[in-house]
């Protein structure tokens, strides 16, 4: 309750019960003559001096007021009785020494032997005394001196939340040499590191996933976060948060990693953004994730949560954060029917101001963006049903690997499109060579050194259909559908086919790589019931569902990190659920079973068992 509201409430019990003493009859006569019955005065004690808290107490034992807004009440009317009892008294205090130095100076200023007595009239005194009372009471609301315990106002406009999980995984691979009929080049170890060498003279395998080997670990999830209220609409908010590496799809942290031994583990900074909603309803939060809601706008820049509207994992990971500005902005134009908006353009990667370092002769940028847009809206179709659609374009640009100008690379540490290779990569997309590698000065035949990078042999610019459903006629156990659906229009599968290096089926008759195999679709589909929200303990759901993601319907480094230990080319059911046992501290299980849909044989089964708390 603001305290406006507690004011007026305060007021308001006062008056009535002004009112209650003003109308009770005294003496009163029927028709008859006869005197009616007298009020009577109740020979129970108060429980305070004050008739307002008197009268609150009462309220509270009617069920007309909660506990804790009685309280509220009780505390505020102390705490204003405390401030002009000190008011007051340091207004006579100050008055009478205003009236003592008066005296003083009139004597100083008349003749040797002359009395004067100095008069201050009753007014003026009065006046004196309201005018220190609205300054001693206007310094102790600034400073909060008259309520001991209290924050000051700063602090009271931020806020803190943080998180901690820790999780079992286990994962298991099937048996019968399934998965080592083909092997998973790791791309992403060769583009973050040193290039591999594609030549007859390199004898050793690229660095490859395990497929085979089943592991088990325990995982730790930490994270801090900050938020507070500017002026004139503005917030800022800072979250930091543990992880293994910078990879931007995890934040957990393999207890044991980072070199064993109890190695101490990064922090890192997940979070650092700067909002701007000049006017806001949190309705639309709570339907739909959008920050905002009916005739609301907000503005994000920095590093935020994911501002578009995504009920699934399938096109984004849950922990991604995104780097730039985002808009967003909702505005109800029915009753129950709200439509909302949002856009955005974010940069994913860019180029060193040095690249290639090594060398005289720069090469040109190669910046990379997402640009993206989101038209959807919330409707209400009735009470216990509600229906949240959304439909979104985005366009990555400059993330399609190029090949390289002629480079001989016994004369130059670096090609001209090295820099197209992703940064960071998980599994599942199509990669085609990038250096045009050419041989050295002065061949003279046979066999030479051909270190590669590799990059993405698609353009990217999918577009999702977004939808849930939500049924609570069985409150508060609701049921809950949630589907979504991408496809990549930038794909082109002949011109992939001529340069893709992964993601091709077998040719059986010479037993070497065959034709490609990838796609450019995917989709989603969920079902939850229980509790929309574990908040204390008791509080449950459970949910099933199946994914089906092509390699290059998504670029593979945002999507899910947990289905088939991440990226795309991935099919498979999944199943788990939640269980409150506390307030605030829940527990989850999940499993996961995934196959490979194109290229290289791949299967893999994951479960997770976590425990989590947040405040």
């Amino acid at each position: 309750m603001s305290k406006k509201k507690k004011r007026r409430l305060g007021t308001s019990l006062v008056a009535a019960s002004l009112l209650m003493v003003s109308v009770a009859p005294v003496v009163a006569q029927d028709g008859s003559g006869k005197q009616a019955e007298r009020p009577t005065v109740s020979k129970k004690k108060a429980v305070a001096s004050s008739t307002t808290v008197n009268l609150v107490n009462l309220l509270i034992a009617q069920g007309t007021l909660t506990e804790e807004q009685g309280a509220a009440l009780i505390k505020q009317a102390e705490e204003e009785a405390y401030i002009a009892r000190e008011a007051s008294r340091d207004a006579t205090v100050k008055a009478d020494e205003a009236a003592k130095a008066a005296t003083a100076a009139a004597a100083a200023a008349s003749p040797p032997g002359s009395k004067r007595v100095t008069y201050v009239p009753e007014v003026v005194k009065r006046q004196l005394r309201d005018d220190i009372r609205k300054e001693v009471m206007a310094q102790a609301k600034a400073e909060n001196w008259a309520s001991p315990g209290m924050y000051p106002e700063w602090a009271s406009r931020i806020r803190f939340s943080g998180d901690i999980r820790g999780r079992y995984e286990g994962i298991w691979y099937p048996g019968g040499g399934y998965n080592s009929l083909g092997q998973i080049v790791d791309f992403n170890a060769i583009n973050t590191g040193s290039p591999y060498d594609v030549s007859p003279l390199t004898q050793t395998d690229p660095p490859l996933y395990n497929t085979t080997q089943d592991r088990t670990r325990f995982r730790l999830r930490a994270r801090l976060g900050m938020e507070a209220d500017l002026y004139e609409g503005f917030t800022a908010g800072l979250r930091i948060g543990t992880g293994s590496d910078s990879a931007p799809t995890s934040g957990n942290q393999t207890l044991g990693g980072s070199g064993g031994n109890f190695s101490k583990y990064a922090i890192w900074l997940d979070r650092a953004f700067v909002k701007f909603e000049p006017f806001k309803n949190p309705g639309l939060t709570k339907l739909t994730g959008i920050s905002g809601a009916p005739n609301s706008v907000a503005i994000n820049v920095g590093r935020f949560d994911n501002p578009f509207w995504s009920p699934t994992d399938l096109v984004w990971n849950t922990n991604l954060g995104f780097d730039g500005i985002a808009g967003q902005a909702a505005y109800e134009v029915l009753p129950g029917f709200t439509p909302f908006v949002v856009g955005g353009a974010f940069p994913i990667f860019n180029t060193s101001l040095d690249f290639a370092s090594t060398q005289a002769v720069k090469f040109d940028s190669a910046d990379k963006y997402l640009f993206g847009g989101q038209l959807g809206f919330n409707w209400n179709i009735a009470p216990d049903v509600g229906l949240t659609f959304g439909a979104a374009y985005y366009d990555f640009s400059n993330v399609q690997g190029q090949l390289s100008s002629p480079c001989d690379i016994s004369t130059q540490t670096a090609c001209d499109t090295d820099h197209y290779r992703p940064s960071f990569a998980q599994k599942g997309n199509t990669y085609m060579p990038l250096r045009d590698i050419v041989p050295p000065a002065g061949w003279g035949g046979g066999v030479y050194a051909q270190p590669q990078y590799f990059g993405l042999a698609s353009a990217f610019r999918p577009v999702t259909l977004s939808a849930r459903l939500d049924l609570a006629q069985f409150d508060p156990i609701n049921i809950r559908i949630d589907g979504e659906y991408v496809w990549n229009t930038a794909f082109n599968k002949d011109a992939i086919n001529g340069v893709a290096v992964n993601n091709r089926g077998p040719d059986i008759s010479t037993s070497t790589p065959g034709a490609f195999e990838g796609g450019n679709s995917g989709w989603m589909a969920r079902l939850t019931v229980g509790n929309t929200k574990i908040a204390g303990f008791g509080d449950w759901n459970a949910h099933v569902g199946y994914k089906y993601l092509e390699s290059d319907a998504m670029i593979d480094a945002f999507v899910d990190s947990d289905f088939g230990l991440g990226g795309t080319n991935l099919k498979g059911y999944f199943v788990g659920g939640n269980y409150g046992l506390a307030k605030n501290v829940w527990a989850s299980a999940r499993w996961m079973s995934a196959n490979a849909i194109a290229g290289a044989p791949y299967a893999v089964d994951v479960f997770q068992l976590d425990l989590n708390a947040k405040f």
